[in-house]
């Protein structure tokens, strides 16, 4: 689906443009043309393709989908990949981000991205200072706008890591815990698939040999890159956390066993001493002592009862029950 088509002129908005009009447009002194598609038919990419000379591979990647972030240079234009992590209850859904960036033209081709960006189209018609920085701008404030898409992600997965500490030495609730981090670190892991590769490719725009497109707007994808080395320590953080709390979590569920094995010792010591007792006084011997006595069997029984009654004391007080 085509969402808009638009030329600019030193930074100001000309038109929006028909499709079939974009040549004309590039042909003009400090111009260049966005395009927006959204999940677009093969048809419509063969169209940009041709109307924009964009190279096989790169089209290829587009329509395929499912590409690990980064960024190829193609001559003198650019592919980047960039993957959007949106909250979609309490699941993460991800989106891509194809970028097509040229002196003359910049393609958007996103693919189950949830929220679009014409916040992003606004944002940069209102600093045409800016703009006049050409298509390397465009993509700059594109990145920017899915990097900070990705900040309250972060927080709502320190919420709930902080949710889960607060349960972790609640009586019964290991199980449940260690399903929720294990949960919790398959999230950390999605956002961080988006977040590491970025690192690497965004460096490539702000420093060492950067393309001659992008020679102007280095300080901003070092601000980009910067956002997203804090979002990346923040993840090994929580990751390093999740991890912790599953030890500890795998350590009280040995206590609570530890805890069970001592009761089951303990009763099955008390009731050893009561199979030992009954076990000699029912053999039936003819010159037992106590056999014939009349006071015998109360006597056994008061035994078995004080020697049974002093052990549970002694386990009671030293914690076993």
């Amino acid at each position: 689906m085509l969402i808009n088509c638009v030329a600019y002129q030193e930074g100001k908005k000309l038109a929006d443009i028909p499709v079939e009009a974009i040549s004309d447009y590039l042909e003009l002194p400090d111009c260049f043309v966005w395009v927006a598609l959204s999940d677009p038919e093969p048809q419509q990419m063969a169209q940009m393709q041709e109307e924009f000379g964009l190279h096989e591979l790169a089209v290829e990647d587009a329509m395929r989908g499912h590409q690990r972030p980064k960024i190829e240079e193609y001559g003198d234009s650019l592919f980047a990949v960039i993957q959007t992590v949106e909250l979609s209850g309490d699941e993460l859904t991800v989106g891509e981000v194809d970028v097509f960036v040229s002196e003359k033209y910049v393609l958007t081709v996103r693919s189950h991205v949830a929220h679009g960006f014409m916040s992003v189209r606004a944002r940069a018609e209102r600093e045409p200072a800016q703009l006049r920085k050409g298509a390397a701008f465009v993509l700059y404030a594109l990145m920017d706008a899915i990097v900070d898409r990705y900040f309250p992600v972060v927080d709502v997965l320190e919420t709930e890591l902080e949710t889960i500490e607060d349960r972790m030495f609640i009586q019964g609730s290991q199980r449940d815990n260690i399903e929720r981090l294990y949960d919790l670190k398959r999230k950390v892991l999605v956002l961080r698939h988006a977040v590491a590769p970025l690192i690497e490719a965004v460096g490539k725009l702000q420093g060492g040999r950067v393309p001659a497109l992008f020679a102007d707007t280095q300080e901003y994808f070092r601000d980009v890159h910067d956002h997203l080395y804090r979002i990346n320590g923040t993840l090994d953080t929580i990751r390093d956390t999740i991890s912790t709390a599953i030890q500890v979590n795998l350590s009280m569920v040995a206590i609570d066993e530890s805890e069970v094995n001592k009761r089951l010792a303990a009763w099955a010591a008390i009731f050893a001493v009561f199979t030992a007792f009954a076990g000699i006084w029912g053999m039936n011997f003819e010159l037992m002592p106590e056999l014939h006595w009349k006071y015998g069997y109360p006597a056994a029984v008061a035994l078995i009862v004080v020697v049974c009654s002093y052990l549970y004391y002694r386990f009671k007080r030293s914690g076993w029950l």
